[in-house]
C-alpha cells in the first residue's frame, strides 16, 4: 500500500501492545518508520535492467523469515535515538520495531499488486485482493486514532484503529467473494467456461470492484459495483497473449523473451497486447476505470533490437480528471 497506510498501521499495532501511556508517542514513531521500511527495497534497481526492481520489490525485505531481521536493523537505528527520550530498553524497542515491521508485508498482501511473502521457499506472489493499494477510508480513521491516542495519552483508542483496521480489511474479504460471485453470474449468462477469475478493488474505494475472468483465450473485464445498490458495468475483451502468434519473429533465446517471461511472472500472466500498439504488451490487472482493457504499466518489444537487448518498461499512470469523473459517476449511478 502506500507509505503513509504502511507507517500508519504499524504505528497503530506497536502503541496497541504497549501498557505505558507515556511511551505512546515514541512508539507511533517506532511503528511509523519501521512500518514503511520494508519499501526501501525500491532502491534495487539498474539502469540496463529495467526489470530488476520488479523481482526484488516486495520481495526478501517484505518476507515473513525476514521480519526479525528487518525489525533488528531499524532497532539498531533508532535505539540511539530513542534512549534519549524514553526508558524503553534495547529488547523492548527490538520486539515494536519488529511488529511495525511486520505489518507492512501482510497489508501488502492485502492488495492485488502480489508480494513474496514465503520466500525465499516459494516465489509465489500473495495478493488477497480485498483492499486497494490506496484507500483513505482505512487510512484517514487510522491517522485520527493514533493522533488521539498519543494526545490523550489513551491505548484504547489506538486498540479502535486496530479494530477498525481489521473490521475494513475483513469487509474487504467478503466483498470480493461477492464480486467473484458476480462475476461467475456474468461469464454463466454469456455462455462462457471460466479459465480463472479474480476480483480487485477499484482506486480508493471498496464499492466498485474490476472483476477479469479468462475463457477461451480472451480476457474479459467488467465492473461490479456492490454497494450502496448492485449494478454491472460492462466492459470488453481482449486476446491473451500468445507470443507464438502475437509476436512470432521473437527468438526464445534472446533477453527480450526472457524479460516478457519475467512481466509474466510478475502479473501472474494477465497479459495482453495494448489494442491501441501492437508492440506494447500489457498488465490487464489494472486500469483507472473497472471495464476497461487499458494496462497502468508494461512493457515494449522491439524487433530491432539486439538479441542481448532488454525489454523496455513502461508506464501510464496518468489519471485523467475525466475519468476519475467517471468512475465517481459509477458510484452514484442508479
Amino acid at each position: 500500500m502506500d507509505p503513509i497506510s504502511q507507517g500508519i498501521i504499524g504505528s497503530t499495532v506497536t502503541q496497541s501492545l504497549q501498557k505505558n501511556n507515556d511511551s505512546l508517542a515514541i512508539l507511533a514513531i517506532i511503528g511509523f518508520l519501521s512500518g514503511m521500511a520494508p519499501d526501501l527495497d525500491i532502491f534495487i534497481r539498474s539502469e540496463s535492467d529495467p526489470l530488476l526492481f520488479l523481482e526484488f520489490h516486495r520481495q526478501f525485505t517484505h518476507s515473513l523469515i525476514f521480519i526479525p531481521i528487518g525489525g533488528l536493523l531499524c532497532a539498531s537505528i533508532f535505539y540511539w535515538f530513542v534512549k534519549k527520550f524514553s526508558s524503553l530498553s534495547f529488547r523492548e524497542i527490538w520486539l515494536y520495531t519488529t511488529i511495525g515491521y511486520g505489518t507492512h508485508s501482510l497489508l501488502d498482501a492485502c492488495t492485488s499488486y502480489g508480494t513474496l511473502i514465503f520466500w525465499p521457499f516459494s516465489f509465489e506472489r500473495i495478493a488477497w485482493n480485498n483492499i486497494s493499494i490506496i484507500d483513505p477510508l482505512f487510512t484517514l480513521p487510522l491517522i485520527m486514532f493514533v493522533g488521539l491516542s498519543i494526545y490523550l495519552r489513551k491505548r484504547s483508542l489506538a486498540q479502535l484503529g486496530l479494530l477498525w483496521a481489521i473490521s475494513y480489511l475483513l469487509l474487504g474479504v467478503v466483498l470480493n467473494e461477492v464480486a467473484l460471485h458476480e462475476g461467475k453470474s456474468l461469464a454463466d449468462k454469456r455462455g462462457h467456461k471460466i479459465t480463472r477469475i479474480v476480483a480487485k478493488p477499484t482506486f480508493a474505494n471498496l464499492l466498485i470492484w474490476k472483476v477479469i475472468y479468462e475463457s477461451n483465450g480472451y480476457f474479459y473485464s467488467d465492473g461490479v459495483r456492490i454497494l450502496p445498490t448492485k449494478k454491472i458495468f460492462v466492459g470488453k475483451k481482449v486476446k491473451k497473449l500468445d507470443l507464438s502468434k502475437d509476436i512470432p519473429w521473437m527468438e526464445k533465446d534472446s533477453q527480450q523473451y526472457k524479460d516478457i517471461e519475467r512481466f509474466a511472472w510478475f502479473s501472474n500472466n494477465f497479459l495482453a497486447l495494448d489494442p491501441d500498439n501492437p508492440s506494447h504488451i500489457v498488465d490487464i490487472r489494472y486500469s483507472m476505470l473497472p471495464n476497461e482493457i487499458s494496462g497502468l504499466w508494461g512493457i515494449e518489444v522491439n524487433k530491432e533490437a539486439m538479441r542481448d537487448d532488454h525489454i523496455r518498461y513502461i508506464t501510464k499512470r496518468s489519471l485523467s480528471k475525466q475519468k476519475f469523473k467517471d468512475l465517481l459517476i459509477m458510484l452514484k449511478k442508479d
